[in-house]
């Protein structure tokens, strides 16, 4: 009973890692799985952190605090 157990929980946690195919990619980049659906009020959430902080990044912003970006 053990083994089956033991058995069960990898084919579950392997089998969870799949790679996506770029046909199926259009429904993983859909608005509902955006982070922010109100891509302005992101934009602009994140022009004023920047502003405030002297810094970006952790999204898909490039750059640095230094002004060399």
């Amino acid at each position: 009973m053990k083994k089956v157990l033991i058995l069960a929980v990898l084919s579950a946690i392997l089998s969870s890692c799949v790679h996506v195919a770029p046909y199926e990619r259009d429904a993983l980049a859909s608005k509902e799985m955006m982070w922010s659906t109100d891509v302005m009020k992101s934009t602009l959430d994140g022009h004023i952190y920047f502003s405030k902080e002297a810094s970006s990044g952790g999204t898909a912003a490039a750059g640095g605090g230094c002004g060399c970006n």
